[in-house]
């Protein structure tokens, strides 16, 4: 598949135990895909297979059509793949400035602050000391300003009020790049109105395999009262 990210019969490990039993999906670009499903079923790994972080015990990744299998994460991420992941995703001894400062190869974070006034006020406080909600909003400021042709996030929303959730998902959703996002419910963005202006992508996993893929609206009405239930 050429313009987006693929796991080809993927299987990892975390020593004896096996956590993805042969995945194989696809994430097209430039669109946003959702890996669904609950705690353990294998949302996260695959993420971390994707962006490198967790090496394969058998299987493929290919990047674009290509086989970067055996690329570590440092040089998927020097050709433009943006990985957020769901905890210490940002530097915590350095402040929010120095954060965002990183995040752009000449310093110009003004896109991030645009997305995300809340941030300007806190720009010389250190990362650490950020609520959850704050610290994942300066995580995934990282996607405008990097330039990233792929992005990964899990769980993005995390800790957010909902108007901020939102303009979170419009900020993923404008982005010109494969966007892949891990997620225990369907994004509102996604649901029947939510407005999403682009290609939308659902892979369903359950204790590490792809039980359903295909476009949020196919989704059986069992399987979104199942994901929409608080």
């Amino acid at each position: 598949m050429k313009g987006g990210i693929e796991l080809r019969g993927a299987h990892v490990h975390y020593g004896p135990l096996e956590a993805l039993h042969g995945v194989t999906l696809a994430a097209p670009s430039p669109a946003l895909t959702v890996l669904l499903g609950r705690n353990g079923s294998g949302r996260t790994t695959t993420l971390r297979a994707l962006a490198g972080t967790l090496p394969l015990t058998r299987g493929s990744v290919l990047r674009d059509g290509a086989d970067i299998t055996h690329q570590p994460a440092h040089v998927r991420a020097a050709h433009g793949l943006c990985f957020v992941p769901d905890r210490q995703a940002v530097f915590a001894s350095l402040t929010v400035a120095e954060n965002l400062e990183l995040a752009h190869p000449k310093g110009d974070f003004a896109a991030a602050l645009d997305v995300y006034p809340e941030l300007r006020p806190l720009l010389a406080r250190r990362a650490g000391t950020l609520s959850g909600g704050e610290q994942r909003m300066l995580a995934l400021s990282r996607a405008p300003l990097s330039g990233a042709t792929a992005v990964l996030v899990d769980e993005p929303t995390q800790g957010m009020s909902p108007v901020t959730a939102a303009r979170t998902y419009e900020l993923l959703d404008a982005l010109d790049a494969c966007v892949i996002v891990a997620e225990q419910r369907l994004p509102p963005a996604l649901r029947p109105g939510g407005g999403t202006r682009r290609t939308a992508v659902v892979h369903e996993l359950r204790r590490g395999a792809v039980v359903f893929s295909g476009e949020p609206g196919e989704l059986s009405p069992a399987r979104n009262s199942l994901h929409h239930a608080e």
